[in-house]
């Protein structure tokens, strides 16, 4: 690919002058960096409100369309890392734009899609083009910009995808209900189309002239492996139905298999992940983090509406209009957190952030039934979650040497994908064991003790936010 982009003087000709040679340029890299982690994050969670329609049109049974949402999260949790490491070897602004391309293309398949196996092959495709989307965002941001605006910056990235997750299943429930789920998919297009034209005009060559490293394809596949089995046993093994012997035997497999990737690792020349970068604790304390911030999320992102509905007894379209308001807060809090941590300190506006969610949680927990204060606390947790990533990906980042960037970016938003799977898991299975200790009765208090457990995470992740680096480069 290297030597291809270099043969083609069309190519070569961008980033425009303009832009290039503009103080505030890197708002338009940042712009077209934002586009494509809204547009991948948007369709990890679009899809949920479609589910019962699809459901209808393929005939079929719930249990086999839940795997349209899952299957993309598998390639993207598979594939994120592998094209983060191919990035900082072949470039990141052209891996960026195929991207575009492959998520473009993949979402009018699956817009044409005319049966359930061609949409899962589809929805495959088009979770290879979003983790080559995800796996460059934060790394293009950080390479463009320097200390004084990262933070900043990738505060905007963060909430891209917060609000990408966040906004799904309310843009879905309208464009299903305007006209057919196809529409979810083929929304994507003018947008991509967008995507590709930015990214060929905006974003800033790289690598230009490096030599070619041998790539770990041993430690790729393996590492895929063991991620989709981890997905799998977080989205499908710990529930009551679940058979516990295929679920140990797949536990021990990732086990087995991330013994083997270590032991890959260690040997290659140019190892996937170097080993001595993740063991720095700043490293494996932020993406720790990062997991435990996007469990509390999804965990009440998930648990939030049934509450409203089961409950409540609302309507399902009155339940996503409260819930948004966790993004809103997210929307109004990450650009500013992102500015403060940058000026202030990444680590204290990181530790505020998760204090905030921790607060949030506990009112969810104590005034469920006063609405006010219920979304007070929803609003509490937006702004907690937005201010807790653009510092904490910043701290990672800042910390990450250049030629590692791509990784670096990959590992940050692969501990969000991990993130999401760990919070739906345990929003979902805290309630089942809960109402099962307490009865059938009791489900409301089984919903508020998962709230609490939700505040023990992020009170987890605060302490963890809390350690000091071994060095200086905080701060």
């Amino acid at each position: 690919m290297q030597s291809y982009v270099k043969r083609h003087t069309i190519w070569h000709r961008f980033p425009l002058k303009l832009i290039a040679s503009s103080p505030h340029g890197v708002w338009f890299v940042v712009g077209t960096v934002c586009l494509g982690a809204f547009m991948a994050a948007l369709d990890a969670s679009i899809i949920s409100i479609a589910l019962p329609k699809l459901e209808q049109s393929f005939r079929t049974t719930m249990a086999q369309i839940e795997w349209v949402s899952l299957i993309y999260l598998l390639a993207l949790a598979a594939c994120i890392v592998t094209f983060g490491k191919l990035s900082d070897i072949l470039g990141r602004r052209p891996m960026y734009t195929f991207g575009f391309c492959v998520f473009l293309i993949g979402s009018a398949l699956c817009g044409a899609a005319w049966s359930l196996s061609s949409l899962l092959a589809f929805r495959v495709l088009q979770g290879i083009g979003a983790a080559m989307l995800q796996a460059n965002s934060v790394s293009i941001i950080t390479a463009a910009t320097d200390t004084s605006r990262r933070g900043q910056a990738i505060g905007f990235q963060a909430l891209a995808q917060g609000l990408g997750l966040s906004l799904g299943p309310l843009l879905g429930g309208i464009l299903t209900h305007l006209g057919s789920w196809r529409l979810i998919f083929y929304m994507n297009v003018p947008v991509g189309i967008v995507g590709i034209v930015s990214a060929i005009l905006c974003l800033p060559r790289d690598r230009d002239g490096e030599k070619q490293i041998t790539f770990d394809w041993a430690g790729a596949i393996t590492l895929a492996v063991m991620l989709v089995a981890t997905m799998y046993v977080l989205k499908e093994g710990f529930r009551p139905h679940s058979s516990m012997v295929v679920t140990a035997c797949i536990v021990l497999g990732i086990v087995l298999f991330g013994a083997l990737f270590v032991a890959l690792e260690r040997k290659h020349r140019s190892p996937l992940i170097s080993l001595a970068y993740i063991e720095r604790r700043l490293i494996w304390l932020g993406n720790l983090s990062s997991i435990l911030a996007f469990s509390v999320m999804y965990a009440i992102t998930l648990l939030v509406p049934y509450w409203f509905v089961h409950i409540e007894h609302r309507s399902s379209a009155t339940a996503g209009l409260l819930l948004t308001t966790l993004p809103i807060g997210m929307a109004l809090c990450t650009p500013f957190a992102g500015r403060l941590a940058d000026r202030w300190s990444q680590q204290r506006v990181a530790a505020v952030g998760m204090a905030a969610a921790g607060v949030g949680c506990v009112l969810l927990t104590v005034y469920a039934y006063r609405t006010p204060i219920f979304l007070c606390g929803l609003f509490c947790i937006g702004c907690g979650v937005g201010a807790f990533t653009p510092a904490n990906n910043a701290r990672v980042m800042n910390a990450t040497p250049k030629h590692d960037l791509g990784v670096a970016g990959g590992i940050l938003n692969m501990s969000r994908t991990l993130g999401m799977g760990v919070g739906v898991t345990i929003g979902g299975l805290s309630v089942e064991l809960l109402t099962a200790a307490l009865g059938r009765h009791a489900v409301a208090t089984a919903y508020r003790g998962s709230f609490t457990v939700a505040a023990a995470f992020a009170l987890v992740a605060l302490i963890l936010s809390l350690v000091p680096a071994p060095s200086s480069t905080d701060a």
